[in-house]
Parts: structure tokens; C-alpha cells; sequence
């Protein structure tokens, strides 16, 4: 059963390892999202068995970070990210997995091949739709002075039997850091 309710990529938050930096010091940027609306609903025991009994069994979630610097003439710094999480759905008889005792369909998801088994649906849904990815920036590529940094995220992923085809993006809000020489 597909869900109506929109997909969006919540807030996107940036956590900055300091205010100012050396010219030869790298910049560690956080970069915080979620993935909210229908597909976090959709994506529970009961859709699971579903989707598995249809043959619906690898579900893969594309997604990106770019930061940029600028304000109004906006170019990007850094190495952007490209990346994706899948999740497979498998047959099993550990009753300690399955908290809906009749089911035995579970799912384990994946971040760039290594596996993870959620022992809720709760951590699986986080596991799949939260990210949190460390980027880093040279100083030196930035230059000296005050400098505004902004990251645009975005997802996508093809149809399934609990979700539709999405692709959408996203900015945060900038931050501002200070190079000196």
C-alpha cells in the first residue's frame, strides 16, 4: 500500500569543529538531515512482509552532500559526496529480531557495504533516513578572511510497494568561519 504523505529532507543542519582556522588547517563540517514524511512511516514490519512477499525485497536510497561557498556568487568547495544506503529485506526465524511475533520478515541496511541488523523498527528507520556526514574543506583552498559556507543535500530512490519514485534537494542555512593567515 503506497503512502500520500510527502517526502521531504528535514532541516539541514552544519556543526563547524571551530569558528577560526589557520590557513594550513583543514575544516571539519558536519552535515545533519532527515529523511521525513510518508516513506519513515511506510518503512515497518508490516510493509516489510508485504513488499518481501511481492518480490519488493532491496530498497536502495541514493544521496549527496555538496558545500558551497559565497553568498551571492555561490561556488563549491571541498569534495562532494555521492553515496547510498540500501536495505534488504530476508527471511528469518530469530524471534529476537521480529517483534510482531507471527512475522519473521526483517531488514538489515547498509552504508557504503557495511551491513547493519537494527534490533527495532525504530533504529531501522533511523539507520536508513538520518544522516550525518563529515565533510572537510582546506583552508587554503577557502583563502584568508570571513568566509560563508552552505551545504545542499539531496535523495532520491525508485518506486517501491509501500513508497513512490522521489528525488528531491535541499540547502541549510550558511555558517560563517574566519581563515587567518
Amino acid at each position: 500500500m503506497l503512502t500520500n504523505e510527502k517526502n521531504t529532507i528535514g532541516e539541514v543542519l552544519l556543526e563547524k569543529s571551530a569558528d577560526r582556522f589557520g590557513m594550513n588547517d583543514n575544516i571539519t563540517i558536519n552535515v545533519k538531515f532527515s529523511v521525513t514524511g510518508g516513506l519513515r512511516e511506510a518503512f515497518n514490519e508490516k510493509n516489510w512482509e508485504r513488499a518481501y512477499n511481492k518480490h519488493d525485497n532491496v530498497f536502495k536510497l541514493k544521496y549527496g552532500v555538496k558545500l558551497y561557498s559565497g553568498g551571492i556568487r555561490k561556488h563549491e568547495v571541498g569534495t562532494p559526496l555521492d553515496s547510498y544506503k540500501k536495505a534488504a529485506l530476508f527471511w528469518t526465524r530469530n524471534p529476537k529480531l521480529t517483534q510482531m511475533a507471527e512475522k519473521k520478515v526483517w531488514v538489515q541496511i547498509s552504508k557504503n557495504f557495511e551491513p547493519h541488523i537494527p534490533m527495532n523498527q525504530a533504529e531501522a528507520q533511523q539507520l536508513l533516513l538520518d544522516f550525518d556526514e563529515k565533510m572537510e574543506i582546506k583552508a587554503s583552498d577557502l583563502g584568508a578572511g570571513k568566509h560563508k559556507i552552505g551545504a545542499e543535500v539531496y535523495v532520491s530512490w525508485f518506486k517501491h510497494d509501500y513508497t513512490e519514485e522521489v528525488d528531491t534537494k535541499s540547502n541549510s542555512k550558511e555558517i560563517e568561519i574566519e581563515i587567518t593567515k
